[in-house]
């Protein structure tokens, strides 16, 4: 595995900075949410079935996490197309943004390789990185399973 692939976000770093698309082509930036925290999850395609897990618990959660001071972003290597669908068919109510070069996953450490049905490939591994209201990293999680990970993220930030 190539070492560019594996480098993670630790707790007390900067978090990289990055500008993306969302579904309707509005450019959305981690700066736009300075003074906040944000969760941000990375999720390898919309509407598979552990992604629409994730997106649709997300979305459940999402009035307590605001509540308690977060909002969500998530973010694929999809194009807006797919993400605009993904949104209206699952009533999803925060941004997801397009990495269709997957250089933001990159930075955040959330592409690599990783063994799907028994290959090994590289793409998006599932990720959430919390942020802090600096643009710090507060928090960050890899290999995490769609199934009850919003939950055990909520347990371990305390909302």
């Amino acid at each position: 595995m190539s070492t560019s692939l594996t480098v993670k976000l630790q707790p007390g770093t900067p978090a990289p900075e990055f500008t993306l698309p969302d579904a309707e082509g509005k450019h959305v930036s981690l700066a736009d949410y300075r003074g906040r925290n944000v969760i941000v999850y990375f999720y390898p395609q919309a509407a598979t079935a552990g992604c629409t897990t994730e997106a649709c618990d997300f979305r459940d959660s999402l009035a307590s996490l605001q509540d308690s001071g977060y909002d969500v972003l998530g973010i694929s290597p999809d194009g807006r197309e797919a993400l605009a669908r993904f949104t209206g068919d699952f009533a999803l109510t925060f941004p997801l943004l397009a990495d269709e070069d997957h250089a933001v996953a990159l930075a955040y450490g959330a592409w690599g390789e990783k063994l799907v049905q028994g290959e090994i490939t590289e793409g998006i591994v599932r990720s959430t990185v919390a942020v802090d209201p600096d643009g710090n990293v507060k928090l960050a999680q890899y290999q995490v399973k769609a199934q009850g990970h919003v939950a055990a993220l909520r347990e371990e930030l305390g909302v």
